[in-house]
């Protein structure tokens, strides 16, 4: 099958939210505009630079549209503004949020996978949200920098943060009319507008149970604060260009064989191309919750497990006994296993003292160091997913350890001990990857769900 997107006509405007570093309330004015606009009556499509998968749970909340992922590493820089016009489709108004600082990208590269190269990809305008604490005409300084940088990025205005009073906001935007940039909001240091953290970035939505009222108190703010016309009227429209579509991606296998996905607040770490893509391959999709339900969907032949935070959930997920018996059996027969990060630790013996799934003949931990960054990996051996010696680029993102490290090892990459395991027709590995960069990988797997065995 071709991997070409194919053309449609649709049209929206777009704008890209950044920030010159971390923490400096992205999140916030990103997911509060989202929510605001979609107030107004504006259908707003949602997305996210880079492969957090965090944040676009909070845009899920706001836009009550799956939020998007944008990552050069992960998917190529070639597939950036097709995904963006995919996932656009029907909404008025696409929102990025950015990731880290605007030019910050992949360490050791000229900012790749960087909020800057996303939106030159995108022919985005880029709204800066700055912490001003502690600054006044200093912040003219900072701004000019950032407008001079990068020809190819468009910083069209300004939404200055944490604003300490009105004499300060007044500093302020003096600072920003002397760069020629138009402020476009002012937010006031409010404590309300903080979300709990943990140990890998903010609470998942789907476990923050007040999450609801937290992105109606960021729409709240930004509605006050923020012009929501002249952000409208920045957004550029879209230029034309071809839409990714999973259906021109990969075969449709015959037979409909039903591929169980793991949900829930526990398994939130999917991108929502996956199941796109596994529909468009010929699969019945069927998403179940390992904290709920106590069986897997009827007739299932094949188990995907995605990241999330299992470790969190360790007492619940490992009293549901009948489901882990389940999926125990269903590994031993061999149907394809899909598990990634969180899926992993699922499938281990145990987490932290807890007895899972029992699949894998490994030990997991909590552990205080955090393993975080992409990775170049090739595959060990030939897999339900991958032929031996593929290669990919991943993410890794937790603070667990395996012991082992690997049984018969997935992957390989630079600076590493061999990780993951390949057993049967399971494949688990702590590695994300994104599955519209390996399509193929998809079609292999339902493939094998259709044989009822690797």
């Amino acid at each position: 099958m071709s991997g070409d997107a194919t053309y449609h006509s649709h049209r929206h405007s777009r704008v890209l939210i950044a920030a010159p570093g971390s923490g400096a309330g992205k999140t916030t004015v990103a997911t509060g505009l989202m929510a605001a606009l979609r107030r107004r009556g504006t259908t707003v499509a949602a997305f996210k630079v880079g492969p957090d998968y965090i944040d676009p749970g909070y845009h899920a909340l706001a836009t009550g549209r799956p939020s998007r992922n944008l990552d050069p590493v992960l998917v190529g820089e070639q597939r950036i503004a097709a995904l963006a016009c995919h996932g656009a489709a029907g909404a008025q108004l696409a929102v990025v949020e950015g990731v880290m600082g605007l030019f910050d990208g992949r360490a050791g590269t000229a900012g790749h996978g960087s909020t800057a190269q996303v939106a030159a990809l995108l022919q985005a305008p880029v709204l800066l949200v700055v912490d001003v604490r502690g600054q006044g005409r200093s912040l003219a300084a900072l701004l000019h920098g950032f407008r001079s940088f990068d020809a190819e990025v468009q910083i069209a205005g300004v939404v200055l943060n944490q604003v300490g009073s009105a004499r300060h906001e007044l500093l302020c935007r003096q600072a920003c009319a002397e760069v020629g940039l138009p402020v476009l909001g002012a937010l006031r240091r409010d404590d309300a507008l903080a979300v709990p953290s943990r140990h890998l970035g903010l609470v998942t939505a789907a476990e923050h149970a007040a999450a609801a009222g937290v992105v109606a108190r960021w729409a709240d703010a930004v509605a006050a604060q923020v012009d929501l016309d002249a952000v409208a009227a920045l957004a550029s429209a879209s230029p034309d260009g071809p839409r990714w579509a999973p259906e021109t991606e990969l075969p449709r296998v015959p037979g409909a064989p039903v591929v169980a996905v793991a949900g829930g607040s526990a398994f939130t770490f999917g991108y929502p191309e996956h199941a796109e893509l596994l529909a468009a391959a010929g699969a019945t999709v069927a998403v179940f919750d390992p904290l709920r339900d106590e069986s897997l969907p009827p007739g299932t032949a094949g188990l995907v497990l995605p990241g999330g935070f299992p470790e969190f959930h360790a007492e619940a997920l490992s009293a549901n006994v009948a489901l882990r018996a389940e999926i125990a059996a269903l590994a031993r027969r061999g149907a394809p296993v899909h598990a990634e990060c969180g899926g992993l630790l699922y499938l281990c013996r145990a987490v932290d003292g807890a007895p899972m799934c029992g699949v894998l003949d490994a030990e997991a931990r909590m552990t205080g160091q955090l393993v975080l960054g992409y990775r170049d990996a090739v595959a060990l051996g030939g897999s339900v997913l991958h032929r031996r010696g593929e290669r990919v680029s991943g993410h890794e993102f937790h603070r667990t350890s395996v012991t082992p490290r690997a049984g018969q090892p997935a992957w390989a990459w630079a600076g590493a001990a061999p990780e993951g395991f390949i057993q049967s027709g399971v494949h688990a590995s702590f590695l994300h990857t994104h599955p519209v960069a390996h399509p193929a990988a998809v079609a292999r797997f339902v493939a094998s769900c259709v044989k009822g065995r690797p």
